[in-house]
């Protein structure tokens, strides 16, 4: 066995109790004398307004009814973004609760508190709010006001390189916008404490990030509040940031004296929940008579929505820009990325935050290149991948790759998918009338970042051992793959390790999660954790063993030396006291996973409808924890990535911005017959910035997926180009026009 229980397939401990209904999400907890709060929300996407609250103020079991002058009469701010590029104007504030004025239909204008869900509901509808509607953008078409102006790379060599190309490929393109959709909508639970100190109870990917927002917000100091997260039904981006519900309830239970509690119901969630992704690109590259690329220039505009969120800025600048060139050879390289407002739901991270719009891209524009090329896709890609032997490698796009083999990946790849018989399906499919085609796609990622992660071990005499930890889990299942690494490094049974997470009331510092960084930042902190405990007890070990410490080793959980070993848990036992190790890991470097899509359809002309008939993933996610683990997240992904590319779309009137979509009639989500087997495998290539050779692997899945679906389906109808999502009526309505 490797170290940490590398490789092993240990099977979730927390999925029992999600399977047979006896999780705790926030909408579980009942505290005594809980009371219930209703959002008010804006009917209108953008109107000045003027609010009546009195009748409802006086309705049945209503306790207390909140308004924007409510809360800035007890000095309660704005909800925060988090990240602006140097050089861009402030952002508009985002208030809590909307007035004089709102900017988007569903903005909550008033709290309503009573003693029932249903007696706060009735009451909502009798506070009475007067609109006078103003002009509303609901696309980037129609958009007004600027939000950033922002630019990367040397504009100046892209120009050279575009006037010298043998060829320039254009494409436009839209990046859909999508809801999350998480299983479990967004809730909160909060509570007042002895001293003036609050808790709140919330489904969310790290307690101390919103800790401190709320904290911000409400003007409290961080030892005031205690944050709690339970089990947590998905998270997606959408539950790392404070919303306005949290500090509402809040700031009632602090007001009442005694709980409140909201949660979202589905209809709710599609107006009030951030969405993501919503670009439109224009994107040019430059070959050469050999086919290799010269130059990238792409040209984005962002839907940023009617406020700019935590990481609503973040997203189309920094998190995605420096990733638009992808795993080619390309020397040179610019964006402008211009982010608009529109009277819309803010935009914020959602699963692989940039990263898939980047992918999308660049993998659509080298498949059309190698259609307009006279190419094969594969060996356009070969001519581009950046070799072996250039890692590290600098891209253009400002980061440092670590290593990869891209070729390698991509072989074994279309081994696995068959990629050349595809040639015989296709003849059998149009012997019935079906439209057959294959598409691949190579996504790269930087994940993880530099910020660090926390971790608390400890270990009793007796065998029972602690992790407290800074990330969240959102059904990764952190609960078991980090107890996995102590448990085998260290000798112990799995049962006898306890894991903690999401509570700041024991858990002093945490980053969460997001970025797929658990297992490279939480687990290195883990990793090392161990090796402090382990250094701690060689002395005791040696005195054991009747050696010098200086000769003893240690591996799977023994002390060895000479012809002798003992266990870490005789050491501890003899050592006698609970051993405890507490520090923060830092990497030196993001990381860089990678890997190749393969997605085989069917198309029926007569009705649109596609069908996934095969899909192939392998990835270099470098070193594998929990084989098992992994698979779910990256079939989790493609799950999440296919929606994209075949049905989700989160849609506003263009002139009135009133939302199309809100509600599973209006938002198409994919269903298990969408949805094939996935061949899923790995090619483990160590990241080499990284003690434990990690890359991560959360976000992989979605990233690589929605450009080999549209890849296979541009294919298969014989096209340059369609745009996503590719419904059975987008694909019947292409058909129909190339038939004319």
């Amino acid at each position: 066995m490797r170290r940490f229980g590398f490789g092993q397939s240990v099977k979730r401990s927390e999925d029992p109790r999600f399977l047979t209904g006896t999780g705790c999400y926030t909408d579980d907890v009942f505290h005594p004398g809980q009371a219930h709060g209703w959002v008010v929300r804006s009917l209108y996407p953008h109107a000045d307004i003027t609010i009546d609250a009195e009748a409802a103020r006086s309705m049945p079991g209503v306790l207390l009814v909140l308004t924007a002058g409510d809360l800035a009469a007890e000095g309660i701010g704005a909800l925060q973004c988090g990240f602006m590029p140097k050089g861009q104007p402030d952002p508009l504030p985002r208030p809590v609760l909307a007035g004089p004025r709102v900017r988007h239909a569903g903005e909550p204008v008033a709290f309503v508190v009573a003693e029932t869900a249903g007696q706060a509901r009735d009451a909502a509808e009798a506070v009475m709010v007067d609109y006078a509607p103003l002009p509303a953008s609901g696309s980037i078409a129609t958009a007004t006001e600027t939000a950033l102006d922002w630019e990367m790379g040397d504009a100046k060599a892209v120009k050279a390189a575009l006037a010298k190309a043998h060829r320039v490929v254009e494409l436009d393109l839209v990046n859909n916008r999508l809801a999350p959709t998480a299983m479990e909508p967004r809730a909160c639970l909060a509570r007042p404490l002895a001293g003036g100190r609050l808790e709140l109870l919330s489904g969310s990917q790290g307690v101390h990030g919103i800790r401190d927002g709320l904290c911000g917000v409400l003007g409290l100091a961080k030892s005031a509040l205690d944050v709690i997260t339970p089990d947590v039904g998905g998270g997606f981006g959408l539950k790392i940031s404070p919303f306005a519900e949290q500090v509402l309830v809040l700031a009632a239970a602090r007001g009442l004296g005694r709980p409140v509690k909201w949660v979202a119901d589905r209809t709710e969630s599609f107006l009030s929940d951030t969405h993501g992704r919503g670009h439109d690109s224009k994107a040019r590259l430059a070959v050469d008579a050999s086919g290799r690329f010269l130059a990238l220039s792409v040209e984005t505009v962002a839907d940023i929505g009617a406020y700019v969120s935590l990481y609503g800025a973040f997203v189309p600048t920094l998190a995605g820009t420096g990733m638009l060139t992808g795993v080619y050879d390309i020397p040179a390289f610019h964006a402008r990325v211009r982010g608009v407002h529109t009277h819309t739901s803010p935009v914020d991270a959602y699963r692989g935050a940039g990263r898939p719009e980047a992918a999308y891209l660049i993998e659509r524009l080298v498949d059309v290149a190698a259609r307009d090329l006279g190419l094969s896709p594969v060996e356009l890609r070969r001519r581009n991948f950046i070799a072996p032997e250039a890692f590290p490698y600098a891209t253009a796009g400002h980061h440092t790759y670590d290593s990869g083999e891209f070729a390698r990946v991509t072989e074994e790849a279309l081994k696995r998918a068959d990629w050349a018989g595809f040639a015989a399906r296709r003849a059998e499919s149009k012997v019935i009338g079906r439209l057959r085609g294959i598409g691949l796609a190579y996504y790269v990622e930087v994940c993880g970042g530099t910020s660090g992660e926390d971790v608390v071990l400890t270990i009793t005499p007796e065998g029972q051992a602690d992790i407290l930890a800074g990330t969240q889990s959102n059904g990764q299942g952190h609960e078991t793959a980090f107890p996995q690494m102590v448990a085998a490094e260290l000798g112990l049974d799995q049962s006898a390790i306890r894991y903690f997470q999401g509570d700041t009331r024991r858990i002093k510092d945490g980053g969460g999660t997001g970025g797929s960084r658990s297992l490279s930042q939480q687990g290195g902190a883990i990793a090392q954790a161990v090796d402090v405990l382990v250094e701690r007890m060689k002395p005791v070990a040696a005195g054991l063993l009747q050696a010098e410490a200086a000769e003893t080793r240690f591996a799977a959980g023994r002390f060895m030396a000479g012809a002798r070993s003992v266990a870490f848990m005789e050491a501890v036992r003899e050592h006698g006291e609970t051993l405890s190790a507490s520090l923060r890991f830092k990497p030196q470097a993001s990381t860089f996973p990678n890997g190749c899509h393969v997605c085989e359809v069917e198309v029926d002309p007569e009705t649109g409808e596609p069908h996934i008939l095969r899909y192939t993933v392998v990835d270099d996610v470098g070193t594998v924890l929990n084989p098992l683990l992994l698979k779910g997240q990256i079939v989790g992904g493609v799950v999440q990535g296919i929606g994209q590319a075949l049905l989700e779309h989160a849609l506003f009137e263009p002139d009135s911005a009133q939302p199309l979509t809100s509600s599973f009639i209006d938002y198409a989500m994919p269903r298990a017959e969408h949805i094939p087997d996935i061949d899923f495998s790995t090619v483990e290539i160590p990241c080499r910035t990284h003690p434990l050779g990690i890359k991560g692997a959360g976000e992989a899945g979605t990233i690589g997926a929605a450009p080999a679906v549209i890849n296979a389906l541009c294919n298969a109808l014989d096209i340059r180009h369609m745009d996503m999502p590719a419904t059975p009526l987008a694909i019947w309505t292409r058909l129909r026009k190339n038939a004319e």
